[in-house]
């Protein structure tokens, strides 16, 4: 089969990208940038331009090209892919211009906003035949690899559960969020537990709490149960306001199968009640958070192999997260397929571009058009 996505054949030289977003999080996009030979960084892009400045200065390129508009500076130093490192309102519509303008993108989660603009953003990449990759950088990790590959000697897998106590003290907007816990931290373990798992979200029931010396505003704790395709069950149970015997930021996992148990306290290698065969192969070390996402996607562009992240799989991930709140919000179990098709309505109510509004109303369900390649080059 083609691939649903263009490619930029490797030619010897580094792929040239622009990174859009001068915050905490782009200044690190922009150091791994600066630092892998895959890539080329040609220039910046942020609505603050002394921000876009001042983070070329502390790169030591005081000259790299800034902007305000992402399609006109990839245009101005001949840019072949953006990284999105925007914040979450501006994911759509950074995303959208980018691909309008025949550039792959490789963003920072969540996909979008919400599950809707995320169905628009997959239509949007159909639509323009460019690759648009969701940076879930925590899936990079070799131990997580290994949690699964160690996995595969258990038979079926019947529950995995993750363990998440940490206890920041952040300040600013995540203080004030509604859902802070499940919008801005848990979407990293639904997307890990999804990996580990192969499967897809069914339903979820959750509850949300806030322990009375929690210094977040809304419900800082959560306990969710999702069943999963295939019948198995992830169950999440976190904190954000537990201080002390703190878990890693990658969570504490028990994967329990049907001859016996993994455990990953999230920073170590795993172990395993079942002895691995003498002839187990380790498997391929995916690179490290962001740097294995930006590897992931420089080969994809290259050579047209799937990446984690691609937008029709990722979008599942926020579809938890949005279940999840929703479970919470009413008290009861919440179908993903039924979240999904709200979101596909909501998705065709607000769609804007007449060219994206018809790839929507092509696809025949959501879990197909999100399953499937829609589109072959």
């Amino acid at each position: 089969m083609s691939t649903p996505f263009a490619t930029i054949p490797d030619d010897g030289t580094p792929l040239r990208v622009i990174v859009v977003g001068a915050g905490g999080m782009g200044r690190a996009w922009l150091r791994t940038v600066q630092e892998s030979p895959l890539v080329e960084l040609m220039g910046i892009v942020d609505l603050d331009l002394a921000a876009a400045a001042d983070a070329a200065a502390s790169l030591g390129r005081p000259d790299l090209p800034v902007g305000v508009g992402t399609a006109q500076l990839a245009s101005d130093v001949g840019a072949q892919a953006v990284i999105n490192v925007t914040v979450p309102a501006a994911h759509h519509p950074v995303t959208t211009e980018a691909l309008a303008a025949g550039l792959p993108v490789l963003g920072e989660k969540p996909v979008a906003s919400t599950v809707a603009q995320g169905l628009s953003l997959a239509a949007a990449s159909e639509l323009h035949g460019q690759l648009f990759m969701v940076s879930q950088s925590r899936r990079y990790n070799k131990h997580l690899f290994s949690a699964k590959h160690l996995s595969s000697t258990l038979g079926a897998v019947g529950i995995v559960s993750a363990e998440f106590f940490k206890a920041p003290h952040f300040g600013g907007f995540r203080d004030a969020m509604d859902h802070p816990l499940l919008l801005d931290m848990a979407i990293h373990q639904f997307d890990m537990a999804r990996f580990l798992l192969d499967a897809d979200p069914v339903s979820v029931l959750c509850e949300e709490y806030n322990p009375s010396w929690s210094w977040y505003r809304g419900d800082a704790g959560s306990t969710a149960i999702f069943e999963m395709t295939g019948g198995g069950r992830f169950v999440f149970t976190g904190s954000w306001c537990s201080p002390g015997q703190e878990t890693s930021w990658n969570a504490s996992w028990r994967i329990s199968g049907e001859h016996g148990t993994v455990l990953w306290d999230g920073d170590n290698a795993p172990v395993s009640s079942v002895p691995p065969p003498s002839d187990a192969v380790n498997p391929e070390d995916p690179g490290q958070e962001i740097a294995g996402s930006l590897r992931d996607f420089v080969a994809a562009v290259r050579t047209g192999s799937t990446p984690m992240g691609r937008v029709h799989q990722n979008i599942m991930s926020l579809a938890m997260v949005e279940a999840a709140i929703l479970s919470a919000s009413t008290g009861v179990r919440v179908s993903v397929d039924s979240l999904l098709e709200d979101s596909y309505q909501q998705a065709i109510l607000a769609e804007r571009d007449p060219a994206v509004l018809e790839v929507l109303k092509s696809w025949t369900s959501v879990r197909t058009a999100l399953a499937g390649e829609s589109v072959a080059l």
